[in-house]
């Protein structure tokens, strides 16, 4: 089973993942794009990334903007698996 972060991790987000915050049990970002085909590209490549890690992000799109929204369900809220996968969407952009 997928531990839940220690407090100490999680006061250590900010600094690992600057562009995400902390929302009670998820670490969201927004992402904006030039046109509507750009975001829909990215999220097509977070979806590559989520289906390999087998950890799916909560999502949605707006014309050019996406908002991500990572949790682990499995633990009851944010694991090093959320912080893995907000590492490689970052490193799309």
């Amino acid at each position: 089973m997928v531990e839940k972060l220690k407090a100490d991790a999680r006061a250590a987000l900010g600094a690992q993942l600057p562009l995400w915050h902390v929302d009670g049990e998820h670490l969201k970002r927004s992402f904006r794009f030039e046109t509507f085909v750009e975001a829909f590209g990215f999220m097509t490549r977070v979806a590559l990334l989520a289906e390999a890690a087998d950890h799916h992000p909560e999502w949605s799109n707006v014309y050019n903007k996406v908002e991500i929204a990572l949790t682990t369900h499995d633990a009851g809220g944010l694991s090093a698996r959320d912080v893995k996968l907000a590492t490689a969407i970052d490193a799309l952009i």
